[in-house]
């Protein structure tokens, strides 16, 4: 397999790859053998701030999208890590020195079924109106919640962002 990693990576921000605000950079090594693996942006404040309320305004189109739209779109992502599951593999155990037969077999499978558990999900998710007594119904509505944030651990990267 060739160089599953580009030499340098920038941030996600509002569809567009770019810089750090700041222009701050961080290396990645193998930990296994030390090797340099890429140069990356390393987010500041600023940064973090822009990406979230880029993701506020993308909720507010994304939450009127219907379940089955969005159910296809998650298969089309189970369907790309699939599709790059060898590469992915290599990248997490070169990231962070986990076995390829642990990362091949465990960790990019199950992101994939994430994906496809989730796409089924979000299809079968209903609200529900149950009647305490006569005169007191309850009801129970589904309702996105909007922007969340995740600090990702080192042992499953790609696994825990899925």
């Amino acid at each position: 397999m060739e160089r599953p990693l580009d030499n340098r990576y920038q941030l996600l921000i509002n569809g567009q790859w770019v810089e750090a605000q700041e222009g701050k950079t961080f290396e990645t090594h193998c930990p296994a053998t030390g090797e340099l693996l890429a140069t990356c942006a390393n987010a500041s404040k600023t940064d973090v701030d822009l990406a979230v309320n880029a993701a506020w305004r993308a909720y507010e189109t994304w939450k009127d999208v219907k379940p089955q739209d969005k159910s296809q779109l998650l298969l089309k992502i189970a369907d790309l890590i699939d599709a790059n599951a060898e590469k992915l593999a290599m990248v997490e155990t070169l990231d962070n020195g986990k076995p390829i037969r642990e990362t091949l077999n465990i960790d990019v499978p199950l992101s994939s079924d994430h994906f496809r558990y989730f796409a089924g999900a979000i299809r079968a998710i209903e609200g529900q109106a149950t009647m305490i007594d006569k005169d007191t119904m309850s009801i129970t509505l589904s309702e996105p919640l909007g922007v969340v944030g995740q600090i990702i651990p080192w042992n499953f990267p790609l696994l825990m962002a899925a």
